[in-house]
């Protein structure tokens, strides 16, 4: 499979709405387009192969989904990862004869993804460095009272940024993405030491998304029945999402008709011995 001039074209473009700090605004931009549950969609329309898109989209996200950046702190740039990793695992995994269905084609593009994101996070502080040399002339701009001048700092400028660290570095490595899936295939057989490792140290990358999300999210150890549960809905009865978020739903109502019930026993308690305190006065 081999990604055209245009096609890269727009995976550039895409990717420069989706950087962050970026063109396309933090709610749409970033954490919209730039996450690869969505961008496989995008990048699987531009591509023409949807179905392939999505799913190496999916499992992608999967080592992303506890993903924060708090502040100037980037462990991985998802801009990177989402039209330039996802664009190249297709890529790989049609040029290897692997059905996206697979758990060895979904290893190799969780693999890929990772080692993708690690160089976008060079992108992203390029982006942010060249930034300030805008935002410099911005200030140097307001004092001298040239606010006209700040509609081509935040609206014009930018876009070279952008250009230099999210267009051309999407547009060239998607170009050659053709290219380096050949020479996978020449000197990475499937059964070698290479690619065994790859799709070992792949399947194993979504483990630690969730690590890491349920470490953000369990604050007490009966927290874990909650993701146990979830998993034996998926796991051993095989339920699909939407299933398994209907049979949550309904524990989530009975939880909250718990709660409500004590909030109200506790009010009871308290309203006698206030009037008590009263009639005493």
């Amino acid at each position: 499979m081999e990604i055209n001039a245009v096609q890269a074209a727009i995976l550039g473009l895409f990717a420069c709405l989706s950087s962050m700090p970026g063109l396309g605004g933090t709610t749409f931009g970033n954490y919209t387009l730039g996450r690869p549950l969505v961008a496989g969609l995008v990048v699987g329309i531009i591509l023409g192969d949807i179905r392939s898109g999505i799913i190496i989209g999916a499992a992608i996200q999967v080592i992303y989904i506890a993903l924060v950046t708090p502040g100037g702190t980037v462990s991985a740039d998802v801009r990177a990862v989402s039209y330039i990793g996802i664009p190249l695992a297709i890529c790989a995994v049609k040029g290897m004869g692997l059905d996206p269905d697979t758990a060895q084609a979904q290893a190799m593009a969780a693999a890929l993804g990772a080692a993708v994101g690690t160089l976008g996070t060079v992108l992203f502080y390029g982006t942010a460095t060249m930034n300030l040399i805008w935002q410099g002339i911005g200030w140097k701009a307001v004092e001298k009272g040239d606010f006209g001048k700040l509609y081509l700092v935040d609206m014009g400028l930018p876009w070279i940024s952008h250009i230099v660290c999210s267009f051309l570095p999407t547009f060239l490595i998607t170009m050659a993405g053709a290219g380096m899936v050949d020479i996978m295939k020449n000197y990475l057989p499937m059964d070698g030491i290479a690619m065994k490792t790859l799709f070992t140290v792949g399947s194993l990358l979504p483990a630690v998304g969730v690590a890491i999300l349920l470490k953000q999210v369990v604050k007490k150890p009966l927290d874990f029945i909650t993701f146990l549960f979830g998993f034996t809905l998926a796991a051993c009865m095989n339920l699909n999402l939407i299933a398994s978020a209907i049979v949550g739903s309904f524990f989530a109502i009975i939880n909250y008709k718990v709660i409500m019930l004590q909030s109200h026993k506790a009010a009871e308690a308290v309203s006698p011995a206030a009037d008590d305190d009263e009639e005493d006065i």
